[in-house]
């Protein structure tokens, strides 16, 4: 598995809704990728803080800049 492909399942990973086999490439990956673990950790842990909080949704250019800056990065990661 790419960083690239984890990235894709990043939403399903953490809804927790992937089939097994795919969950064990996934964590394959994450104790390869200290990237990769970084990037769940703190989307996890951003989540939890904004559940806590007012919901605030980004506007939409700053979410594709940001999801442009995660793919790029994980593509240096490679």
């Amino acid at each position: 598995m790419k960083c690239s492909e984890f990235l894709v399942m990043l939403d399903e990973v953490i809804d927790e809704s992937i089939a097994a086999e795919t969950r064990a490439e996934i964590e394959t990956h994450l104790r390869k990728c200290g990237h990769c673990e970084v990037v769940l950790d703190t989307t996890r842990k951003t989540i939890e803080i904004y559940r806590c909080h007012e919901i605030y949704e980004l506007p939409i250019d700053v979410s594709l800049r940001l999801h442009d800056a995660i793919m790029e990065r994980c593509k240096k990661a490679q």
